[in-house]
């Protein structure tokens, strides 16, 4: 910007060789030279007191903006409680654009976080998210996909879940969700506990159910991928039978027996064992989760009552055999070793193949029967 006095200068005014914008851009531009106005009468001096630098053009600041926005997703995450926070967290660190809705008005804490948070889901949809998020529980999944508005979305829109059991949101998403829709199960392993520090190692499941050949639709759910494989998770694709199948013989046994452990009334000692400790640890972090999780672990995994079943068997085997213990010493105390051997001797009985019982020969008995 040119400064402008109509006032006749002090000094004779110096002349401009040429004019500087910035280290990015320098141009020399010659100027004409002037008549000297302290000798002209047609009109008064001109005095330059300041000129403005253009502003530079920032170019590492606008490839830096286009690589977040050729990178970034707008995630609409419903179900927005522990661990719908837990998650937008992270998203929000790897500069996506997050949305929420959920039941429980969390207006203010959305806030905090940098969520833009929508009560009504009409209004949620009409933002047109690239990716859908159930972290929903497993027992209001089907009533909640029933009443979702999918006419306000994208036809091509990504929805994903996180819940525990995979089988059972793979066929409710196949049965109700728009045939357009993209469909990617996942479950993130770990939780606000167990990934409060670092989600480095930890497993990360999924299963491209149903993903578009165009580019863009592939480049989608890769992008929601890897955000879980830049925080260093053990990336692990399965089919969603598979999962339930592993994950009843893993995590529906781990919460079983924290929440056993819990019920007996497991508290910590001056004299903890490693091995204490670490059952502690499982108290800790299985109490968290609420029980409607576990029993949805139980009924919406084929798998979970032959694994509960197994369980039992295994404690009522483990108490039979300690009993037997026992109730041998108490034997042997009560009427003497020779007692005891002669029991022992009895129950050395051989199965016929008829199903008879038959004795073991005698130690005294001869070859020839004497």
């Amino acid at each position: 910007m040119l400064l402008f006095s109509a006032t006749r200068p002090l000094n004779p005014p110096q002349p401009l060789p040429f004019l500087s914008f910035s280290r990015f851009v320098s141009l020399s531009l010659p100027l004409p030279i002037l008549p000297n106005p302290s000798r002209s009468t047609h009109f008064p001096s001109l005095q330059i007191y300041s000129i403005d630098a253009a502003q530079p053009f920032d170019y590492e600041s606008h490839l830096k903006n286009r690589y977040l926005q050729s990178t970034s997703l707008k995630i609409a995450i419903i179900g927005f409680g522990n661990f719908g926070q837990f998650l937008s967290e992270t998203f929000i660190r790897h500069h996506h654009t997050l949305l929420a809705h959920s039941r429980t008005n969390y207006t203010n804490l959305a806030n905090q976080l940098g969520v833009s948070f929508f009560s009504d889901p009409n209004d949620l949809f009409e933002q047109h998210p690239d990716v859908v998020l159930l972290s929903t529980s497993i027992l209001s999944t089907e009533t909640l996909l029933q009443q979702l508005p999918f006419q306000r979305l994208r036809r091509n829109t990504l929805f994903v879940d996180v819940l525990s059991v995979k089988e059972f949101p793979r066929n409710l998403f196949l049965k109700y969700l728009p045939p357009d829709f993209d469909i990617l199960c996942t479950h993130p392993m770990f939780g606000p506990e167990s990934g409060k520090n670092t989600w480095a190692g930890l497993p990360f499941v999924y299963d491209k159910v149903r993903i578009g050949d165009e580019e863009s639709r592939v480049k989608r759910c890769e992008k929601f991928l890897d955000i879980f494989e830049k925080e260093g998770c053990r990336m692990v694709e399965m089919s969603c039978m598979e999962h339930d199948k592993y994950a009843a013989g893993s995590q529906f046994v781990t919460h079983t027996m924290g929440r056993v452990l819990e019920q007996f009334g497991l508290e910590s000692s001056p004299i903890n064992t490693k091995g204490y400790e670490t059952l502690l640890n499982l108290v800790e972090n299985t109490k968290g989760d609420s029980f409607d999780l576990y029993y949805g672990l139980f009924m919406y995994n084929q798998n979970a009552l032959e694994q509960l079943e197994r369980l039992d068997m295994a404690f009522e085997s483990i108490k039979k055999e300690l009993f037997g213990r026992l109730h041998r010493v108490y034997r042997k105390q009560l009427f003497g070793d020779k007692e005891e051997k002669e029991r022992e001797r009895r129950f050395a009985q051989k199965l016929l193949g008829n199903g008879g019982l038959i004795d073991p020969p005698l130690d005294n008995v001869g070859q020839d029967g004497s």
